[in-house]
């Protein structure tokens, strides 16, 4: 699990293809500084375990499921990604509960910037639009953000300086894709109740 509280910017050092599936090399300093086999690292959002680790470098296999479902096949050498480790029992949950599960991909609308942060309009795929309501909150590209508008196809959220500095989102131009995860408790929250409207019907 995780908080959609980035650690640092890495870099992509290589995406290796492999038919159906790819080997991603990630640069990241902080989060290899005790990574082991088996960790877990998001990047981008995406929840990807540690293949093997040397230096300050990092290698995890990516499977077609992922490269289908989140924009992690678009990165190429040089790429700036969002790194944050798992979160441990005894730390603060700063932002939500983030499952590195992506949901589905948007891509950036519109910057609009302001004196002190930039509203930053993202697509938002129909399946995933009911999940997503204002004020609530909503992982992008693995950033914790809240949501302050929706409308049908679209919601905005407000990035502040230290967001726009230590984040991917400081630099993604309209145009580009952006990974996406809903708040897990709607999707539980929607299956129990429908479950429940089905015993009562029954």
């Amino acid at each position: 699990m995780f908080t959609g509280i980035v650690e640092e910017l890495g870099e992509v050092v290589a995406l290796e293809s492999l038919g159906d599936s790819a080997r991603l090399t990630v640069r990241g300093p902080v989060v290899t500084g005790d990574a082991r086999h088996g960790d877990s690292i998001a990047v981008n959002g995406v929840c990807l375990t540690v293949a093997g680790a040397e230096g300050d470098s990092f290698t995890a296999d990516v499977m077609k499921e992922t490269l289908v479902r989140s924009a992690l096949g678009a990165l190429r050498p040089g790429s700036r990604v969002n790194l944050e480790r798992a979160v441990r029992a005894d730390q603060r949950l700063g932002g939500h509960i983030v499952q590195g599960h992506v949901d589905g991909t948007g891509e950036v609308l519109s910057r609009e910037p302001g004196e002190h942060w930039e509203v930053v309009r993202i697509s938002l795929p129909a399946g995933l639009a009911r999940y997503v309501v204002e004020k609530g909150s909503i992982a992008v590209d693995g950033v914790s953000l809240t949501v302050a508008a929706v409308t049908g196809d679209s919601f905005a959220v407000s990035l502040i300086p230290t967001t726009l500095e230590l984040t991917t989102l400081g630099r993604k131009q309209p145009g580009e894709p952006v990974n996406l995860e809903v708040d897990v408790i709607a999707k539980y929250v929607e299956k129990l109740t429908a479950a429940t409207a089905k015993e009562v019907v029954a």
